[in-house]
């Protein structure tokens, strides 16, 4: 198992670096904040501790799902460990909680090598990237989550090191400021993002695999609720599992939330088994249909369909009008609402789809409030 730690940076310098050098370095290295505390996982807390921890697979083996992706990986995995050098940069990129995280803890387990993990936005300068890459093991798995937000001056210290395993340091400031270029160990990056194309090209292309998520086939939703309820230790139906399922959005992480709330109901219920009526209670209570939608996605869709005549309506007035955010409009609504076939995104807008209609069980003739005319 890969041995999850807290990168504190120590002194490395070139041995023709001169005391002085070493005493500036010494201090940039050290003051708080050097290495990110945030977002690197503390050597004391069990991941077995934390209930997501506590479902996250081990190996490639118990990774269920992303069939092709995980076969490709593991080819790679096997042979950088038979040349004994550390896996090339990988680049993982899919909505969230389709199993990101857990695929890079997985890369780190099967390789048994060191797992640093951080995000983004806790880099908040160059000496915080310095602080954890140079206290790196030898072939240490890094990995940064939300990848897209990291800062331009963070990035560009990124391409040197992953590609010629050296970090630029510049020591003092004005006209004496010189460059000291400092050796690290060879280190694995893997960089995940929910925003592909809000990452810097030179960056995407310093990455050797690139790893498409989607959206996880029914088959294997109901083999992650069976094996989610047996380390939680509960009985499930089949006809329950497939209920479940089907109402996941093809993503783990979201049956698995669900999975935690109808042990609840059931318990609450006095039930021994997670049934198919069990489920269907509990999904009711929740406003949680059939397609996985939840209130809010169906107002989104009766929003469009009822105010705007079934669209095309631009995102940011979509998002004013239901009250969230553009950016969790396009990041947690639309990509399973798009994939569902609900509605699809138009140069003039987006626009709900006939299935949309037919779900909600609304007439396609149904107008909105009649446009003022101006004349």
């Amino acid at each position: 198992m890969a041995k999850i730690r807290q990168a504190r940076p120590p002194v490395q310098t070139d041995r023709e670096a001169s005391n002085a050098e070493q005493r500036a370095f010494q201090t940039a290295a050290d003051k708080p904040g050097a290495a990110a505390p945030s977002g690197l996982a503390h050597p004391e807390i069990r991941a077995e501790d934390d209930a997501e921890g506590m479902l996250r697979p081990r190996s490639l083996n118990e990774f269920l799902g992303q069939r092709a992706l995980k076969e490709n990986l593991g080819i790679f995995i096997k042979a950088a460990r038979e040349r004994k050098e550390a896996l090339d940069h990988l680049f993982l990129i899919g909505p969230p909680g389709l199993g990101k995280t857990t695929l890079a803890q997985v890369v780190a387990g099967e390789l048994g090598v060191d797992f640093v993990h951080t995000i983004a936005p806790a880099m908040e300068k160059a000496k915080d990237l310095v602080g954890i890459l140079t206290s790196v093991t030898d072939k240490t798995v890094f990995f940064i989550d939300e990848i897209h937000r990291l800062k331009p001056a963070i990035e560009e210290m990124l391409y040197i090191a992953m590609e010629d395993y050296e970090i630029d340091w510049i020591i003092g400031q004005g006209p004496g400021a010189r460059t000291m270029r400092l050796p690290i160990k060879p280190f694995t990056l893997i960089g995940a993002t929910t925003k592909a194309g809000n990452v810097a090209s030179p960056l995407i292309s310093r990455f050797g695999i690139t790893c498409h998520f989607s959206f996880y086939e029914q088959a294997d939703v109901e083999d992650i609720v069976r094996r989610s309820a047996g380390i939680f230790k509960v009985k499930i139906d089949d006809d329950a599992a497939a209920r479940l399922a089907k109402s996941s959005r093809g993503t783990p992480r979201v049956v698995n939330r669900l999975l935690r709330r109808m042990r609840d109901f059931a318990q609450a219920w006095h039930e021994q088994t997670i049934t198919k009526k069990v489920v269907e209670e509990g999904l009711k209570r929740l406003e949680i249909d059939e397609l996985g939608l939840e209130r809010h996605d169906r107002d989104i869709l009766r929003m469009i369909i009822e105010r705007y005549k079934g669209g095309p309506v631009g995102a940011e007035t979509l998002a004013i009008s239901i009250g969230e955010s553009i950016e969790t409009l396009e990041d947690y609504y639309e990509p399973f609402l798009i994939q569902a076939g609900l509605i699809q995104r138009t140069p003039r807008g987006r626009m709900v789809t006939a299935l949309a209609y037919e779900h909600l069980k609304l007439s396609r003739d149904r107008a909105g409030p009649e446009e003022p005319r101006l004349f």
